[in-house]
């Protein structure tokens, strides 16, 4: 399913403005940005095959738990990729879910889930 950028940005700025208010409140310093597809690279660098394996979403970033006092950078970065999410989807309904879904994957990476503690 194709959805044009522009409504994809609106629909991950309403995934983070659903957020429960008590997590919403607790993410400080974090960019979220849409990109149209991960680079080749960054599916080589992640131990992924570019030609076959798709990237909905990336946190980039030190998770909370693993930052100290003096804890001092750039903003963290969460990416949504929307040309893998509007493969993975074939409607609209679906590709609303997958955008929250990842949102919130990302996210739990923030907050220092690991890839196996997370719901998606």
């Amino acid at each position: 399913m194709r959805i044009r950028r522009d409504d994809f940005e609106q629909l991950v700025g309403r995934a983070l403005d659903d957020l429960p208010e008590e997590f919403a409140r607790a993410i400080e310093n974090v960019a979220v940005v849409v990109e149209d597809e991960p680079t080749d690279e960054l599916l080589l660098e992640m131990g992924m095959d570019p030609e076959y394996d798709d990237l909905l979403g990336l946190y980039q970033g030190v998770p909370l738990p693993e930052r100290d006092s003096g804890y001092s950078a750039l903003p963290d970065r969460i990416v949504i990729f929307r040309g893998p999410i509007g493969r993975a989807c074939d409607t609209r309904r679906q590709a609303i879910q997958e955008i929250r879904d990842t949102v919130v994957h990302e996210l739990g990476h923030y907050f220092g889930f690991e890839e196996d503690e997370l719901p998606y």
